[in-house]
């Protein structure tokens, strides 16, 4: 080694001895600050292991902590609701049809009752081969394959593929022995009586709901409430055995007692269909009450068949759902009102001119009669001009609120699906020609009962019975409840309303009603006969011809009214007037109820045409309005079938609302 480099390296050395010493020296020379403060602090960075487990553990402490909080709501709060959950997932509900209460007519003979019936359903999860099964079951079904075949796809554990069937097809199903094919016990509506009360009875849809008629008006008291089987399956939808089994029973519906009398009812659909068959009339409703109690006795409605043309029951109820122009039938509202606001007495006189101008149209009378006559002809023998006469005494606000006295413009108190209120415009909406029309059966709209309900306030003593279809009903544990009878109003005095009596007697004795006299009783009533609005507005069909409706209303026995009735034919064909295809039917209908009520025709008779005495004093209206009449020479009466010598036009409307208009001669209004 040479000199040179050895001291090299000793200078290296005393150097780096040099610079340690001046370190040394310049950390003790710097006195109040420690040894901690001179390292700094000591942070952890992203990269470092140390902050990466930190982090995890607080991550990890707060989803505990999550967890902990979940699980004390779902154990408390919670609780329920995720048992609802379960339960739902493998409790399954069975619905338990109630059985419907049975429909019995006043004398507890069956209307309509359910008897049991098979249906067959199916699970499909449980078909393996579904194709196969849905062509055996479409065979013995009588159904088409698609339709099974669409109903064995669904992805549900119950389809219904046939309800209601035979005996024999359930057990032939049951033969196939296809697993998951079910046949169940269901029960049916039967009507002993097949289509009799048709319209009246209505139906019900395959579940036993009610759909129409009495089956829906009553639906609530017939139909009880249904029960349900609770049963714990599996999630491949096996029953789970020992699992949850619970059965609430149904409890079934009433039985309701109607007031309808089956054998009356049978006998009133003979006769109707009978007569609109022999005059070719489109269809006929009649109606037969006790205006006493405003109970309905029986309510047919039958129509022609426009293909076949066979006369038979139909299942709208016409009696409540149609309304039509009255005609001369409502002349008794007018007339009762005018007794009762004293314009006129029965005895009163009137010159009854052959026309009548009333505004811009002229009114006749349908036949020749005498130029003066008292109040009660001109309603025995249905005189129009006589009937508008007495009506301007009347005056028009006294008028409207007769015939809204007596249930014109409402529904009645039956309640029955789709029943009609009739028409009657507002007393302010009358035209000039309302005074006219409306006191004689036009330009006014009612239903049969409408009718027949004015009808039986004559025959009670002028006092308003609402009509009831239900007598009694019978709950489950057999105990009866009557109905509540409603209560009556009065409309006219008892005095009015024996006067009319008489007259309408006088109308079957003498007048246009000769045809529904009954022998051995004293029959009282009126007919009507109007023709039909035309839907596009007028009274003519494109042909330039006319439609008829007839009409008898009346009552049995005059004197002393139990049984009351109105025969509606709806375009009969022989014959226009009510005389000739209403009246004869009432008489028929008239005999049998009074056997079928048991009503003894009067020890002796009294005269027709004596009038009662006047039990209360009258109390006079005020003044009546002046006349808006003028006579004009006679003119010929018009015929039905034929076409008068002048033109009437009425303006477009709805039925019932349509009034007669300028006319440049006479035409002869329909009379009774």
């Amino acid at each position: 080694m040479s000199p040179s480099g050895t001291g090299t390296r000793s200078a290296r050395r005393h150097a780096a001895d040099d610079r340690a010493a001046t370190g040394s020296r310049s950390r003790t020379t710097r006195p109040g600050r420690s040894r901690r403060a001179s390292r700094g602090p000591r942070l952890l960075r992203p990269g470092d292991p140390r902050y990466r487990s930190l982090t995890l553990l607080v991550a990890f402490g707060l989803l505990f902590g999550a967890v902990v909080l979940r699980l004390g709501y779902v154990q408390t709060v919670g609780a329920h609701q995720y048992v609802a959950y379960g339960e739902e997932q493998r409790i399954e509900p069975i619905a338990l049809p109630a059985a419907r209460g049975t429909i019995f007519d006043r004398n507890g003979k069956d209307l309509a009752l359910s008897t049991p019936a098979k249906s067959v359903g199916a699970d499909p999860s449980v078909i393996r081969d579904r194709a196969t099964a849905a062509r055996s079951l479409a065979r013995v079904l009588r159904l088409p394959g698609n339709e099974v075949a669409s109903k064995l796809a669904t992805d549900t554990h119950f389809v219904y593929l046939a309800r209601h069937v035979q005996d024999e097809v359930a057990e032939r199903v049951e033969k196939l022995d296809i697993p998951g094919v079910l046949i169940f016990d269901e029960s049916a509506r039967l009507f002993p009586a097949g289509d009799m009360a048709r319209s009246l009875l209505g139906s019900v849809d395959l579940d036993n709901v009610g759909v129409a008629g009495i089956e829906l008006r009553y639906d609530g008291q017939l139909a009880g409430d249904p029960g349900e089987y609770m049963v714990e399956r599996d999630l491949e939808g096996r029953t789970i055995p020992g699992g949850r089994h619970q059965i609430d029973p149904a409890e079934p519906g009433d039985d309701i007692v109607l007031t309808i009398d089956r054998s009356l009812q049978f006998a009133t659909e003979g006769i109707l269909a009978e007569q609109v068959r022999t005059t070719g009339a489109k269809a006929g409703w009649a109606a037969v009450m006790d205006p006493r109690s405003g109970e309905v006795l029986a309510l047919a409605n039958v129509e022609t068949d426009p293909k076949t043309h066979a006369v038979g029951n139909t299942g709208n109820n016409l009696a409540v759902t149609q309304n039509f122009e009255p005609g001369s039938v409502n002349k008794v509202i007018t007339m009762a009102g005018a007794l009762e606001e004293g314009m006129v007495a029965p005895d009163t006189e009137l010159q009854v001119p052959d026309t009548l101008h009333v505004a811009d149209h002229v009114y006749t009378d349908a036949h020749a009669l005498p130029p003066r006559m008292t109040a009660s002809q001109i309603l025995s023998r249905s005189s129009n001009i006589g009937t508008i006469e007495i009506a301007q005494r009347l005056g028009m606000p006294r008028l409207d609120e007769y015939l809204r006295r007596f249930g014109f413009g409402q529904r009645t108190a039956l309640g029955l699906p789709h029943e009609e209120p009739g028409i009657l415009l507002d007393a302010d909406n009358w035209s000039g020609t309302s005074i006219g029309s409306i006191p004689i059966g036009h330009g006014i709209s009612v239903t049969a009962m409408q009718m027949l309900l004015a009808y039986n306030t004559i025959a009670n003593d002028g006092v308003y019975v609402p009509p009831t279809l239900l007598r009694a009903t019978f709950d489950a544990e057999g105990e009866r409840h009557p109905a509540v009878p409603a209560d009556g109003r009065r409309v006219v005095s008892p005095t009015t309303a024996a006067q009319v009596r008489d007259m309408l007697a006088q109308a079957v004795t003498s007048g246009t009603g000769k045809a529904a006299a009954i022998d051995g009783y004293h029959a009282a009533g009126k007919t009507g006969t109007a023709r039909k609005p035309q839907p596009g507005g007028g009274y003519r069909d494109p042909q330039g011809n006319y439609d008829y409706v007839a009409s008898f209303a009346g009552f049995i026995p005059a004197d002393d009214p139990q049984v009351s009735i109105i025969i509606v034919i709806d375009e009969p064909t022989t014959s226009a007037y009510a005389s000739d295809v209403a009246a004869p039917p009432f008489a028929s209908i008239g005999r049998q109820a009074l056997r079928t009520m048991r009503v003894a025709p009067p020890a002796a008779a009294a005269a027709v045409g004596t009038l009662p005495p006047l039990e209360e004093p009258k109390v006079r209206a005020e003044p009546a309005l002046p006349p808006t009449t003028t006579t004009t020479a006679p003119a010929t009466t018009t015929v039905p079938g034929t076409t008068p010598t002048t033109t009437s036009t009425t303006p477009p409307g709805p039925p019932g609302a349509q009034l007669a208009t300028t006319t440049t001669a006479p035409v002869a209004a329909r009379g009774g």
